[in-house]
């Protein structure tokens, strides 16, 4: 998995942003390995060699500390799938090249979704701003796919919201265990069918 962090305000200098990128590292390094138990504070600031009391002011939760890493990840997706144009003559299309990329790139590795998604669930309103870069970072890659070269149309980012929280709840049915991975895939495209019926 990749391990750049996801973008910093501009005051945040080189030295910061390269602290950053460590931690982050260091956490998808754990979770890949162990899943949410394995990512205890105290060894992610050893592994990315900053004091722990620094790895808190950073991160003042795992929960903010994986929500950050999955904000990360799909950046990283984002930053891959942006290369060129999703493939497809319909928005149905298109959405299912990226989802459908999305979903793989996750289940590759399902330690790391698990500790990743677990956080997201467990997220409060003291990790908004987190959560809502990864639901950005997704629901813009959606968006992008909706619209191709057609421009803005109208519901774009609603349409994209749907489809963000289906593909969201299947991941959750999956790492718990209450269908298969191939069923995932299924059922997102069975959603973007429905709510892109006239693409």
């Amino acid at each position: 998995m990749t391990t750049t962090a996801p973008a910093q305000v501009d005051s945040e200098t080189a030295a910061q942003r390269a602290r950053r990128t460590r931690i982050i590292a260091a956490t998808l390094s754990l979770a890949s390995r162990g899943g949410y138990e394995a990512v205890q504070m105290r060894e992610v600031a050893e592994r990315s060699e900053v004091a722990l009391g620094t790895l808190y002011r950073y991160f003042p939760s795992k929960v903010h500390l994986l929500v950050s890493a999955m904000a990360s990840e799909v950046d990283q997706l984002s930053q891959r799938l942006q290369k060129r144009q999703p493939p497809g003559k319909t928005r149905a299309e298109r959405v299912s090249f990226v989802l459908e990329r999305s979903t793989r790139s996750l289940q590759r590795d399902p330690l790391l979704t698990e500790a990743m998604v677990r956080a997201m669930m467990a997220a409060d309103v003291t990790v908004a701003q987190e959560v809502n870069a990864v639901r950005q970072g997704m629901s813009d890659l959606i968006v992008q796919a909706i619209r191709g070269d057609d421009g803005v149309q109208e519901h774009d980012v609603e349409l994209a919201a749907i489809l963000q929280d289906v593909w969201f709840a299947r991941q959750i049915a999956w790492l718990g265990g209450r269908i298969e991975a191939a069923d995932v895939w299924r059922d997102i495209h069975l959603a973007i069918g429905l709510v892109l019926a006239d693409g």
